[in-house]
């Protein structure tokens, strides 16, 4: 029949999302610069930025999920999807690399305080900055990072093998619950920091590459929420859960990186 579709790959409809990402990311980029540059009485525009991506990311994805119950996506389409899936994690990688080649950098060659020459005998941490013990909170944020991503892999395992939806739910729950208990300790700790961000370039790396894996766990704590309200809706299927399996991936994506950022920055820069 003319127009039939007789292949497995889907041929997505014109779409606005794209435009009106890349718009809002200019609007947010834009007010941030505005903000960050001195003029801290205008955040409006940053805010509205954020919000125009927020809303986009939503309107997008949930687009997606109703391509996946017309249909489209069949088993050529969720390889690439998970290929679109690990390609994104390789990206956020090699962002984190980025940190931890500012902060090993510093910590094997400390500068000079003038910034332009290595310091004689410098020493890491600099001199005067009174670091975390590794042994006290770090340690019970790692074990509670750990102990979500082991509800993660059981709400998968539970899915995947046994199309146990209870088991799905409740190790959601839990990863999440544990997901949300981590922010709140770390913001704990950042309350409780004897430096600051500025000033010192042991501040400015344990900050950044902190701060982001935060960020990425709030990213993925809402991810791992998405997944249990479409669960409790009676979504995912033992054979079809991409969905799912992408916020797993990411969710132990974050677990490594932060079992990197406790044995460098907390451990080995003692």
């Amino acid at each position: 029949m003319a127009g039939a579709k007789n292949h497995d790959y889907h041929i997505l409809n014109p779409s606005i999302w794209p435009m009106a990402g890349a718009l809002s990311a200019l609007v947010l980029l834009s007010g941030s610069v505005v903000w960050m540059g001195g003029y801290q009485e205008f955040p409006w525009l940053m805010i509205l930025g954020f919000v125009g991506v927020l809303a986009v990311m939503a309107l997008w994805w949930y687009d997606v999920i109703v391509e996946s119950h017309q249909g489209d996506h069949t088993s050529v389409v969720v390889i690439g999807l998970r290929y679109g899936v690990i390609m994104f994690i390789m990206s956020e990688v090699m962002f984190f690399v980025a940190w931890f080649w500012s902060f090993f950098k510093h910590a094997l060659y400390p500068m000079h305080p003038d910034g332009l020459s290595p310091a004689i005998d410098g020493a890491w941490p600099p001199a005067g900055i009174e670091t975390f013990d590794p042994w006290h909170l770090p340690l019970i944020n790692t074990l509670v990072l750990l102990c979500s991503g082991a509800f993660a892999t059981w709400a998968h395992h539970a899915l995947a093998h046994d199309n146990d939806r209870k088991g799905l739910i409740r190790g959601l729950i839990g990863a999440i619950v544990l997901g949300i208990f981590f922010t709140i300790l770390q913001i704990y700790e950042y309350g409780h920091a004897a430096f600051s961000f500025s000033g010192n370039i042991y501040g400015a790396n344990f900050f950044m590459a902190t701060g982001f894996h935060g960020f990425h766990v709030i990213i993925g704590t809402l991810f791992l929420a998405v997944c249990l309200w479409r669960a409790l809706m009676g979504h995912f299927t033992k054979e079809k859960h991409v969905g799912f399996e992408a916020a797993a991936w990411y969710w132990h994506f974050v677990d490594v990186v932060w079992l990197f950022l406790f044995a460098a920055v907390y451990i080995w820069a003692q």
